[in-house]
C-alpha cells in the first residue's frame, strides 16, 4: 500500500468582520459582528454556537512561540444576530476599528456533534 498525496484538512471557515454590535445612541466594543462565509440563515448558524474565532495580524517584531510574526486574538462565537447568517462574537481582548472589514477565520472545533 502507498500512501497518497492528500492536501491537509483545512479546520476553519472564512469570515469578515461587519463592526461592533450597536444601539441607536450605543456601541458595544465587546461584542463583534461575524459574517461566516456561506453560512445565510437563522437555522445554519446553530452549528457554529460555541466555535472559535480566530483574528490574525501580522507584527514587525517576531516574539512567542518560535519567532512568529502573527499574533492571534482568540474569540468565541455567543450567539446569532439577525436572520442573515450573521454572528456575535466576543473576544480576549475587544477587537480595534481598523479590523472593520477584516478577516477571521472561523474554526470547526470545539464540535458539539
Amino acid at each position: 500500500m502507498t500512501k497518497q498525496n492528500t492536501q491537509p484538512t483545512r479546520l476553519y471557515v472564512n469570515g469578515a468582520i461587519l463592526g461592533y454590535k450597536r444601539g441607536l445612541r450605543n456601541q458595544y466594543n465587546h461584542t463583534s459582528l461575524i459574517k461566516i462565509k456561506g453560512v445565510d440563515s437563522k437555522e445554519e448558524v446553530d452549528f457554529y454556537l460555541g466555535k472559535r474565532v480566530a483574528y490574525i495580524t501580522k507584527v514587525s517584531t517576531p516574539g512567542g512561540k518560535n519567532g512568529s510574526k502573527f499574533r492571534v486574538n482568540w474569540g468565541r462565537v455567543c450567539r446569532g444576530h439577525g436572520s442573515n447568517g450573521v454572528v456575535r462574537c466576543k473576544f480576549a481582548r475587544d477587537l480595534p476599528p481598523q479590523s472593520i472589514g477584516g478577516r477571521v477565520r472561523v474554526m470547526l472545533y470545539p464540535s458539539r456533534v
